[in-house]
């Protein structure tokens, strides 16, 4: 038997029917699966963005932190030595007290700023210019802090630790390390103000950040403590092996 020339047709019109419903649904698939694989990767970027936006903010918080209380600690370095001028007698009182109390010490981190300023994948994931140029000058301003503040009062604080005068110890100047403390604080909290409004970070995110760096920070400790007490455990071994080994001479 023949096929009739009409099924014939209509089997044509079917199978065309059938291969364009094959091609739009491969079509729809491919678009899902890639649409699908845009939205993850967007995803990932933005999460990729927002972790390395909060650990710059991180970063400088705790220099902001610091500087802060440098400037007390010059203050009342400066308090210090007006109770010395205004009676020497106490000079044996509050030479080491004046000198101990200058921020010399103040240390911070370049972890954070390495990252930052040194890989530019780095900076295309933040992708804010404005951000980026806010960072890199609050970076600048800290090296500045550092060199012409705590690197400079640390000089400063040598010469006069081992001095006996009252007029010495007077003598050190700290009105202008006041100043420039004061001025660097003002400008590094307006930046940092201005970064929060440009990457639209709360001060419930950045507390939240803070909360979690210190339970990491935490775990850091006692992973610390776990490894000084493997040390000391090795060390004690060791101190009866050669115990041992002096009884066998």
């Amino acid at each position: 038997m023949h096929t009739p020339k009409s099924l014939k047709a209509g089997s044509g019109i079917a199978t065309l029917k059938q291969f364009l419903l094959s091609l739009i649904a491969t079509s729809v698939s491919i678009a899902l699966t890639f649409g699908t694989a845009a939205v993850i990767d967007g995803k990932k970027k933005q999460k990729e963005k927002r972790e390395m936006v909060m650990m710059v903010m991180y970063d400088m918080y705790n220099t902001l932190k610091e500087v802060a209380e440098a400037d007390s600690m010059i203050r009342y370095s400066m308090d210090l030595q007006r109770q010395l001028a205004e009676d020497t007698t106490r000079f044996d009182e509050l030479k080491y007290t004046i000198t101990a109390s200058l921020p010399i010490m103040v240390e911070y981190t370049g972890t954070t700023e390495r990252i930052f300023s040194s890989n530019i994948e780095t900076i295309h994931t933040v992708s804010n210019v404005l951000f980026t140029e806010n960072v890199a000058c609050f970076y600048q301003i800290r090296q500045n802090y550092k060199t012409n503040v705590c690197d400079s009062l640390l000089d400063e604080g040598q010469k006069i630790v081992y001095n006996t005068s009252a007029k010495e110890v007077l003598d050190l100047s700290l009105l202008n390390y006041a100043i420039m403390t004061g001025g660097i604080l003002a400008d590094m909290q307006h930046l940092y103000n201005q970064c929060k409004q440009m990457m639209d970070i709360s001060d419930k995110e950045v507390e939240a950040y803070l909360l979690k760096r210190k339970q990491m920070e935490g775990d850091k400790s006692e992973n610390e403590k776990k490894r000084i007490k493997i040390i000391d455990e090795v060390k004690q071994l060791q101190d009866r092996i050669d115990k041992a080994k002096g009884r066998l001479r």
